[in-house]
């Protein structure tokens, strides 16, 4: 029974063989009639339509070189303008602050200049730093406030004390006081800290 199994079984393998003969042959015959039907005006038609495209995308290439170079050239422009310009703004703001400090100075040698009594020296001294605090304020600079406790981010801190009248951290005095622009620390405060 096995055998004739095995029989049926290599039956149908040569089948399935045959059948599988005929159908290469077949396409194999197919292909052959279509290159035959294919002629020589087919081919200088395909040759044209391939040059003819290939000359579209050699334009659409050269067209986007063409914008590539403008748009970095553009962008190169754009750099160098606006460097330009931060360098202007640098000069003026720089100048600006110069003339606000050389109106403080000028202040002072005017002092030196006068005679008079020392209430009245004070007095222009007092006027003079007053000019100048305003002049800080134009420019963006303000003092660091110690009154919220101490804050190693904009005090530095020269001695600690015990004082029972002062909670800790507090700034129990202010040797040198300190400026910011903004959020930049332009000098820490020296400050001591009471324990």
């Amino acid at each position: 029974m096995e055998e004739n199994k095995n029989l049926r079984d290599e039956e149908i393998l040569e089948e399935n063989d045959t059948v599988e003969e005929n159908t290469e042959a077949t396409e194999n015959e197919e292909v052959e009639e279509i290159i035959e039907e294919y002629s020589e005006t087919d081919d200088l038609s395909m040759i044209r339509k391939l040059k003819d495209e290939n000359k579209k995308l050699s334009n659409e290439l050269d067209a986007l070189k063409e914008r590539l170079l403008r748009l970095t050239a553009e962008y190169d422009n754009y750099r160098k303008r606006t460097a330009k310009e931060k360098e202007g703004r640098y000069t003026v703001a720089s100048r600006d602050s110069r003339i606000k400090v050389l109106y403080a100075l000028y202040n002072l040698e005017r002092a030196l200049a006068v005679d008079g009594n020392v209430e009245d020296l004070k007095k222009g001294v007092e006027m003079t730093i007053k000019g100048l605090l305003n002049s800080l304020e134009k420019l963006g600079v303000e003092e660091i406030d110690t009154t919220n406790g101490f804050d190693p981010n904009v005090h530095q801190a020269i001695s600690v004390v015990e004082d029972a009248n002062l909670n800790s951290n507090d700034v129990a005095q202010v040797y040198q006081k300190g400026y910011k622009k903004g959020e930049k620390v332009i000098r820490y405060s020296m400050v001591t800290v009471a324990k």
